[in-house]
C-alpha cells in the first residue's frame, strides 16, 4: 500500500508542479462554458427563414404585418438569383421581393413554404405574385457528411501531428535529431507529408464505404472535392505543427489543441448552419480553417460548385497554411 501511495503522491505532485497544464485544466472548461453561453443564449430560435429583397420597413399598413410575425427570421438578400437557389435547396423557406412587382417564391415540395404562404395570405396585405421552384430536399446526412469528414480530418491532423511532436521533444527524440543535418523545415515538412498521405487515404476510404450504403448526393466534381480536402488537410496539419513548435508538456499541448478543436467543431458549420446567427459568431467562424474546408466541400457536394465558386476557400486555406508553416519553422526548437 505504501508503494501505491508513493506513486500516487509523485504523480499528483508532478501534475501540480506543471503550472501550465494545471492552468489549462482550470481555464479550458471555463472558456468552454462561457463560449456555449454566448453562442446559444438569447431568444428562442426562429422556426422559419424568409429571405427579403428590398426594404420591408418602407411598406405601410397591412403590407408590413407579415414582417412582424414572431418566430420567423427575415434575412436581407442582395443577390436574387442566389436566394432563389437557396429556396430550391431548402436553405430558405420563402423568398419575398418587396420591390417593384411584389412577388414571392416558395418550394412546392417544402412544408414550411406552404405554411408561410398561408400566413402571408392571412395577413390581408396586398396581393403578391406567386412563383414556385422545384427541388429535391437535401437530406441532413447529405448536408452534414462534409462536416463530419472534415471534423475527423481536423482531429487527426491536430492531434496526430501536434501531440506526437510534443512527445518526441519530451522523450528526447528531437534532441538526437538536432545532431543531424536535418533542418526544422525539412523535419516539419516530412511530418506534414506523412500525415497528409495517411489522412487522405483514410478519408477516401471512409467516404467510399459510407457512400456504398447511404448514397450521398454528389453534384460537383470529385477532383474539386479532393483539391479542397487536400488544402484543408495541409492547413490543419500546419496549425498542429505551429502549436507543437515549442511545447514540451503533453498536458499543455492537449489543452491548447482542445481549445482549438472545440470552437471549430461548434462554429464551423459542421452540425448546423450559422446563417442568421449572431454576426459576431459568424465573424469568428471566418477565422477558423475548418469553416472554409466545410464550406468548400459542402458547396461542391450539395450545390455542384466549381473551382470559381470555391476559389475564396482555396485561397484562404492556402494563405493560412503558408502562415502557419512559416511561423512554425521559425519558432521551432529541438529541445
Amino acid at each position: 500500500m505504501k508503494k501505491f501511495l508513493a506513486i500516487l503522491h509523485a504523480r499528483n505532485m508532478e501534475f501540480i508542479r506543471d503550472k501550465s497544464s494545471l492552468g489549462w485544466n482550470i481555464l479550458f472548461p471555463l472558456l468552454l462554458v462561457l463560449g456555449f453561453a454566448f453562442v446559444f443564449s438569447g431568444e428562442p430560435k426562429p422556426l422559419f427563414k424568409v429571405g427579403v429583397a428590398g426594404d420591408a420597413a418602407a411598406l405601410t399598413g397591412t403590407s408590413r404585418e407579415f414582417f412582424g410575425t414572431r418566430y420567423v427570421q427575415f434575412i436581407a438578400v442582395d443577390d436574387l438569383a442566389k436566394a432563389v437557389d437557396k429556396v430550391e435547396h431548402f436553405q430558405l423557406d420563402m423568398l419575398i421581393d418587396v420591390r417593384a412587382g411584389m412577388r414571392y417564391w416558395i418550394n412546392e415540395n417544402a412544408p414550411n413554404g406552404y405554411l408561410l404562404e398561408r400566413m402571408l395570405k392571412g395577413t390581408g396585405g396586398p396581393a403578391f405574385q406567386r412563383l414556385t421552384v422545384r427541388g429535391r430536399e437535401i437530406r441532413y446526412v447529405d448536408w452534414v457528411v462534409p462536416g463530419i469528414l472534415a471534423m475527423n480530418m481536423m482531429f487527426s491532423c491536430l492531434f496526430g501531428v501536434g501531440y506526437v511532436i510534443v512527445r518526441y521533444r519530451k522523450n528526447g527524440f528531437l534532441k538526437r535529431l538536432k545532431a543531424t543535418p536535418l533542418t526544422p523545415f525539412e523535419f516539419l515538412f516530412a511530418q506534414m507529408v506523412s500525415r497528409l498521405l495517411l489522412i487522405q487515404a483514410i478519408t477516401i476510404a471512409v467516404y467510399a464505404g459510407c457512400d456504398y450504403f447511404i448514397h450521398f448526393q454528389m453534384r460537383g466534381s470529385y477532383a474539386n472535392l479532393f483539391l479542397v480536402s487536400l488544402l484543408g488537410a495541409v492547413c490543419l496539419i500546419s496549425l498542429g505543427l505551429l502549436v507543437s513548435a515549442r511545447l514540451s508538456s503533453e498536458e499543455l499541448a492537449g489543452g491548447i489543441l482542445n481549445l482549438l478543436t472545440w470552437p471549430m467543431m461548434l462554429l464551423s458549420g459542421v452540425w448546423f448552419s450559422l446563417e442568421g446567427t449572431n454576426p459576431v459568431v459568424q465573424k469568428i467562424a471566418r477565422f477558423l480553417p475548418l469553416t472554409h474546408l466545410v464550406d468548400g466541400a459542402r458547396a461542391i457536394m450539395t450545390e455542384g460548385a466549381g473551382l470559381r465558386e470555391i476559389a475564396p476557400q482555396l485561397l484562404i486555406l492556402g494563405v493560412m497554411s503558408a502562415v502557419f508553416l512559416s511561423i512554425g519553422s521559425l519558432i521551432f526548437k529541438w529541445e
